[in-house]
C-alpha cells in the first residue's frame, strides 16, 4: 500500500484539513460527503482526538483528516537526508536516528523463492549497515561471557555470499560483553562503539582513531547528530551511579563537553529527532522518559518533559523508542532475567564460570504484569497504555515498530509468544498472530511487509502483511539462537539477519 502525498483542502466554510489517503481515493467534494463515504461500512470508526482527527478504515483504504495541519508531524527517516550521515538508505541501526525501521520498496515475498546465504561464524553479530552502493559492513562483538577476553570487530562483507572482504584488528572493549553499534559518517569514516571504547574506522577497516570512553561501562548504541558530533550512552539497570551521555568530536574523538549525567539509570538505546525547534535526544530511564536538547556546548535536559511510563514493579523497564507521528512508541518489560544477569557483573557480561542458560531470554519474567505498549506524546508528554496481551509475565528485548501508512503500531511478547497490530489512534487491537519475535524488524513501505524473526526452537525469518497480520513467507536461516539484534534492508528485495553465532542474507 503506497501512500500518496498529503493534500490540503478547504472543506466547508472556514474548515481546512489535511487528507492522507492510501490505495483507491474517492473524489471528496465536501466534509459531509466524506463522512457519508466513511460511514457506509461498519468497519469505519469516527474518532474525535485532540486535533479533531477523523480516521476511517474502509475496504483497505485509510483516510486521515486533520484540521491542525500546521502542527508538526514527525519526519520520516525514509524521506529525509540526515546531514550527519553518509548518503545511504541504511547508514545506522534502524535506518535512522528516529528508529522507524522503514525501507523503500517491497519484497513481494509471497510470490518469491528466497535465496539464503547463512554463515555460522561463532560471533555475536549485531548489525549490518550500508555506506556506498554494494559496500556493506557487519559489526559485532564476541560472546565471551567466560574465558578469553572479548573484543569488538568490523568487517566489510560481500552482500550476497557474506564473504569477509576486509576486517579490523580486534577492537578493545574494556572487557565488557554487550552489543554495540556502527554508523557511516558524512565524513566518510565508520564509527563503532563497543563496551567502553569508540573507534573511527576507514572503509578498508583500518583503525584511524581510538578513544577509551570516560565511563567504564558497556555502551549500547551511538547516533550521529546534525552537526556531525557523535553521541553515545552507557547502559545501567540499577546501582548508585546513573547513566551518562557522552558527545565527541568526529575528527579527534575528543569530548566536546563533560558527559551529561541523566536523572536515572538507562537501559534502552537513544533516539533523536531533528525538527524546526531543534535537535532532541530521547532517552528511556527506569520510570521516566527524558529529552535532551542539543546545543553547541552541551546537552540540555528538558525539565518540562519527563513523562512517567512506569509507576510500580509489576512491569519492567523500557528498551528503545520509535519516534513517529509526534509520538514515542515503547514497550516496557525489557530488563529480563538474562539482561539483569549480564549487568549484575562488572565488567558487564563477564562471569567467573560459564553462565550457560542463565542468560536465556526465555526464562520467566521477574515481574507479574503482561507485556504493554506505550504511546508517549512528544509535545504534551501524555502517556497512553495498551494491553494487547493477557498472559502474565510478558517480556521483550527489542522495541515496537510504527507503520503510519497503515495507522498501525506493531508489538509482541517474546517470553510468552504472540504479536499484535493495534490502531495507532485508538490503540484497539486489530489483529494478532502466534509469531514469537525478538528482533528489531524492517518494514517495506510500499508493500506494507513486516520482516521479523519467529523463534520456534530454531530461528526463522518471517514476512508479515501489515494490514492483516498474516504470515506470507517463512525462511529458515540456520540459526539456533534468537536475540534482539538488527535486521537490515538491502538494496534489491533482500534482508540481512544478525544473531549470536549466525549471520545470514536473504534475497527474494
Amino acid at each position: 500500500m503506497c501512500a500518496r502525498q498529503n493534500e490540503i483542502r478547504t472543506i466547508g466554510k472556514g474548515i481546512s484539513c489535511r487528507i492522507r489517503v492510501t490505495r483507491e481515493t474517492p473524489t471528496l467534494e465536501s466534509w459531509s460527503e466524506l463522512v457519508r463515504s466513511l460511514s457506509a461500512t461498519t468497519t469505519t470508526r469516527l474518532v474525535q482526538a485532540a486535533h479533531r482527527t477523523l480516521f476511517g478504515h474502509n475496504s483497505g483504504s485509510f483516510y486521515q483528516l486533520d484540521n491542525s495541519f500546521n502542527n508538526s508531524v514527525t519526519d520520516r527517516d525514509l524521506d529525509t537526508t540526515h546531514p550527519g550521515y553518509w548518503p545511504s538508505p541504511w547508514p545506522v541501526e534502524c535506518g535512522g536516528n528516529r528508529r522507524q525501521k522503514h525501507a523503500r520498496g517491497r519484497l513481494d515475498a509471497h510470490a518469491s523463492t528466497p535465496q539464503v546465504s547463512s554463515v555460522r561464524n561463532g560471533r555475536w553479530n549485531v548489525m549490518v549497515i550500508r555506506r556506498d552502493p554494494g559496500e556493506w559492513f557487519l559489526s559485532g562483538t564476541m560472546a565471551a561471557f567466560h574465558g578469553d577476553p572479548p573484543f569488538g570487530w568490523v568487517q566489510r562483507i560481500d552482500p550476497k555470499t557474506l564473504e569477509v572482504l576486509a576486517e579490523t584488528p580486534p577492537l578493545p572493549c574494556g572487557d565488557h560483553v554487550w552489543c554495540g553499534a556502527i554508523a557511516a559518517h558524512a565524513n566518510g569514516s565508520l564509527y563503532n562503539v563497543n563496551g567502553s571504547y569508540l573507534h573511527r574506522i576507514s572503509p578498508d577497516c583500518e583503525i584511524l582513531a581510538e578513544k577509551r570512553l570516560p565511563v567504564d561501562q558497556a555502551h549500547n548504541g551511538l547516533l550521529i547528530l546534525s552537526d556531525g558530533s557523535i553521541v553515545t550512552k552507557d547502559l545501567r539497570l540499577a546501582g548508585d551511579k546513573r547513566s551518562t551521555m557522552t558527545r565527541l568530536d568526529p575528527e579527534s574523538l575528543e569530548l566536546l563537553h563533560e558527559p551529561v549525567t541523566l536523572p536515572e539509570v538507562s537501559m534502552g538505546r537513544i533516539a533523536a529527532d531533528l525538527t524546526e525547534e531543534g535537535e532532541a535526544i530521547y532517552v528511556p530511564g527506569v520510570d521516566r522518559l527524558f529529552r535532551l536538547w542539543v546545543e553547541p556546548d552541551g546537552l540540555r535536559l528538558d525539565e518540562t518533559w519527563q513523562p512517567a511510563y512506569r509507576t510500580d514493579d509489576t512491569h519492567g523497564m523500557a528498551w528503545d523508542s520509535c519516534l513517529s507521528n509526534d509520538h514515542g512508541w515503547i514497550m516496557n518489560c525489557g530488563d529480563i532475567t538474562g539482561v539483569r544477569a549480564i549487568f549484575g557483573k562488572h565488567p558487564n557480561g563477564r562471569f567467573a564460570v560459564a553462565p550457560g542458560k542463565q542468560l536465556s531470554w526465555q526464562h520467566a519474567a521477574p515481574w507479574s504484569g503482561p507485556q504493554q505498549l506505550l504511546r508517549v506524546n512528544l509535545d504534551s508528554g501524555e502517556v497512553a497504555t495498551a494491553h494487547p496481551f493477557e498472559t502474565p509475565g510478558g517480556g521483550i528485548i527489542a522495541p515496537p515498530v510504527h507503520i503510519p501508512d497503515h495507522g498501525l503500531i506493531v508489538c509482541w511478547d517474546s517470553i510468552n509468544g504472540g504479536m499484535a497490530g493495534l490502531d495507532d489512534l485508538t490503540l484497539e487491537t486489530l489483529w494478532t498472530n502466534d509469531v514469537r519475535a525478538t528482533m528489531q524488524p524492517v518494514v517495506f513501505a510500499e508493500s506494507g511487509e513486516i520482516v521479523i524473526n519467529d523463534f520456534t526452537g530454531t530461528d526463522d525469518v518471517v514476512v508479515i502483511d501489515a494490514p492483516t497480520g498474516e504470515v506470507t513467507a517463512r525462511v529458515k536461516v540456520g540459526s539456533p539462537i534468537a536475540n534482539g539484534m538488527f535486521l537490515t534492508a538491502g538494496d534489491d528485495r533482500d534482508i540481512f539477519y544478525c544473531s549470536t553465532l549466525t549471520v545470514a542474507h536473504i534475497a527474494f
